[in-house]
């Protein structure tokens, strides 16, 4: 079996192409420009660091100032049920008497948000506070 001259010139032609291609690419060229060409880079400062001094004083585990709520929140005494389900928080009110609230529900302007195992987060307007659950003391005989 023969192969006929046009064959012939495109198996050359095809052999020729399979052996340049990876010939060039690996032909290593250029990346980075030559020094005479490259631009001043001038250094930049980092930005200053701020005082961490009043970190090392304040204590670990005390809540900061601006953490308290309000002196209106409603004051968390429990919760029930299970949390992300079916649980209320048992509130004590600024005039003395307790309730529970669902989330979704207000109490004296106040809406109850969200539920913790120890906090509940309440809104008003755009304030959003987080009321931590408070220690019952027993009455002292």
């Amino acid at each position: 079996m023969a192969i006929e001259r046009a064959q012939a010139r495109v198996l050359i032609g095809v052999a020729i192409l399979a052996l340049a291609v990876p010939v060039a690419a690996l032909y290593p060229y250029p990346s980075a420009p030559r020094t005479d060409q490259r631009a001043e880079i001038g250094t930049v400062a980092p930005p200053p660091q701020p005082a961490i001094g009043p970190v090392y004083t304040r204590p670990l585990f005390v809540p900061a100032e601006a953490d308290a709520p309000p002196p209106d929140a409603p004051a968390l005494t429990g919760v029930a049920g299970r949390l992300n389900r079916d649980a209320v928080a048992l509130v004590r009110l600024a005039d003395g008497s307790a309730r529970t609230l669902r989330i979704g529900e207000s109490v004296d302007g106040w809406r109850l948000e969200s539920l913790a195992i120890d906090a509940a987060f309440f809104t008003r307007g755009r304030e959003r506070v987080r009321v931590a659950m408070q220690d019952e003391q027993p009455p002292a005989d």
